[in-house]
């Protein structure tokens, strides 16, 4: 098998971010009933009949391929293809009426990232990364490449994450030192901002307190758009990563943004 990505699971990926879309959309703002998981994050109907739908139709086309989702229990994790779901990234957005929300897709094969999808339903928006095919941004019929632009230095770096609470204790000394280096901070992006970063309208994106199926679909699209993305050890994301990441869309930057987690000197 060469590198690239197969047409098939790609052509599969769209169609599950398709079939995503229609169930999130069908209960956004309808005043879902919202409950509380034992770790106290909530989940909805919306997150739970999203993923089932996502995993009968990953089952139907590649019954020997793994699953493994926020929602259900994994399935042959130890498969050489293993697809990672989130069905509700940012279900707090998604229960509060934000659009912001997203549905997560990534394809492993030997436990590397080779496909992704952030999907933003609300806002017809899309971004799909593969191996071999590049990255590319859909919104309301319209496709575009996506590249990540060059900010070699941090100072004039955009900075996004989630939240600052996302950090605690030494982390949280890290992250304030790439605050303060960085040219400012936006919060609350989520798995959009990763988009953004591909796109060119971000630098950075630094977060912490993740799970797999939070990241791992931002690989494919951020190295396919010619950034770099890995934990905070500078190592490769993949399913044995901690809840630590940082992409950056410049290398440079990337690396200056790394020493300044570390607490070393960037230059």
């Amino acid at each position: 098998m060469t590198d690239r990505c197969p047409e098939p699971f790609v052509a599969l990926a769209s169609n599950l971010a398709d079939a995503a879309r229609e169930v999130t959309l069908k209960y956004f703002r309808g005043g879902l009933e919202v409950d509380t998981k034992s770790d106290e994050t909530p989940v909805t109907l919306a997150d739970r009949e999203t993923e089932a739908r996502l995993r009968t139709m990953i089952r139907e086309a590649f019954p020997d391929h793994g699953i493994i989702g926020e929602e259900e229990g994994p399935e042959r994790p130890g498969a050489s293809h293993v697809w990672v779901l989130d069905p509700i990234d940012g279900t707090k957005k998604y229960i509060t009426g934000n659009p912001l929300f997203g549905t997560l897709i990534s394809l492993l094969r030997d436990g590397k990232p080779v496909l992704g999808i952030i999907d933003i339903p609300a806002e017809e928006e899309r971004w799909l990364g593969a191996v071999g095919h590049g990255a590319h941004h859909f919104h309301r019929g319209e496709t575009d490449r996506a590249v990540c632009r060059a900010c070699p230095d941090i100072g004039a770096a955009a900075l996004y994450t989630t939240s600052p609470q996302m950090f605690e204790g030494s982390d949280a000394e890290a992250f304030e030192r790439l605050r303060r280096a960085s040219h400012f901070p936006i919060y609350g992006g989520e798995c959009y901002a990763y988009g953004l970063l591909a796109s060119g309208y971000a630098d950075l994106v630094v977060e912490g307190d993740m799970a797999i199926y939070d990241y791992l679909s931002h690989a494919p699209i951020v190295t396919e758009a010619g950034g770099v993305i890995t934990d905070w050890d500078g190592a490769p994301l993949g399913l044995d990563s901690g809840g630590r990441v940082i992409a950056a869309g410049d290398s440079a930057c990337h690396m200056r943004a790394l020493a300044l987690l570390r607490g070393e000197n960037p230059d």
